[in-house]
C-alpha cells in the first residue's frame, strides 16, 4: 500500500501531458524572439547601406573625406574601383571607375537597399541587388590573393570568406524570413495589389 500512497501517478500528481509546461512555454516565444533579432539585424544592415550612401553624397569625414562627397564633384567609384590592384577583373574594374552610370547605379543601390531594408520591404529584390554588389565588391579585393599586381601584400586574411560574402548571406536570410513583417512595413508591402501580383517584389 505504501508503493501506491507515494506513486507518482496517483490522483493530483499526473506528470503533465506532453507539450504543455516549462519547456513548451519557452519554445512558443522563441518565434518571436527569433522575429525581433531578424529585424535587428534588418534595421543595422539596412543602416549601413544607408549611412555609406550619406557618407559619399556629403563627405562626412568617415570612408569619404570632407569636401570630395558626391554633391562636391567627386566620384563615389573612382577612388575604390580605380584603386584595384587584383583579380581577374582589374582592368574591368578600372574602366568603370568614374564612369556617370557607375557612380548613379552604385549610389541609387546604396540608397535603395539601405532604406529598403530599414522600412523592411522589397527585400527580396534588396537581397538580390545587395549581393550582386557584394559580390562585384569581392572580386575587386579578390581574398584568395596573397599579393597584389605590384607583388606587395593583399593584406587578405581569409582566401574566400569574408564581410562582402557574409552581407551577401544575411540579405538573403533577411528576405527568405520576411523579416520586415516585425518592426517594418513588411506586411502592408505585402497587400499591396502589385505585389501581391509580383511577388518578387516582396
Amino acid at each position: 500500500m505504501a508503493v501506491h500512497e507515494h506513486s507518482p501517478h496517483r490522483e493530483g500528481h499526473r506528470p503533465p501531458p506532453l507539450g504543455t509546461g516549462p519547456a513548451a512555454s519557452d519554445s512558443t516565444a522563441t518565434p518571436g524572439v527569433l522575429a525581433r533579432v531578424l529585424a535587428g539585424a534588418r534595421v543595422l544592415m539596412g543602416f549601413v547601406f544607408l549611412w555609406a550612401f550619406l557618407d559619399k553624397v556629403f563627405g562626412l569625414g568617415y570612408a569619404t573625406p570632407s569636401g570630395k562627397g558626391w554633391l562636391d564633384g567627386g566620384s563615389p567609384t573612382r577612388g575604390f574601383l580605380g584603386s584595384v590592384k587584383v583579380g581577374p577583373l582589374e582592368s574591368v574594374f578600372h574602366s568603370w571607375a568614374g564612369a556617370v552610370w557607375a557612380d548613379w547605379l552604385f549610389m541609387l543601390g546604396l540608397l535603395g537597399i539601405g532604406v529598403a531594408l530599414i522600412a523592411g520591404v522589397a527585400l527580396r529584390l534588396s537581397a538580390l541587388a545587395g549581393s550582386v554588389m557584394m559580390a562585384l565588391m569581392w572580386m575587386a579585393e579578390w581574398p584568395p590573393a596573397r599579393h597584389l599586381s605590384d607583388g606587395s601584400p593583399s593584406m587578405s586574411t581569409n582566401p574566400f570568406a569574408d564581410y562582402h560574402l557574409l552581407y551577401a548571406v544575411l540579405l538573403v536570410v533577411l528576405a527568405a524570413a520576411s523579416a520586415g513583417d516585425t518592426l517594418g512595413l513588411g506586411r502592408t508591402w505585402a497587400r499591396l495589389p502589385v505585389v501581391r501580383d509580383h511577388r518578387w517584389l516582396r
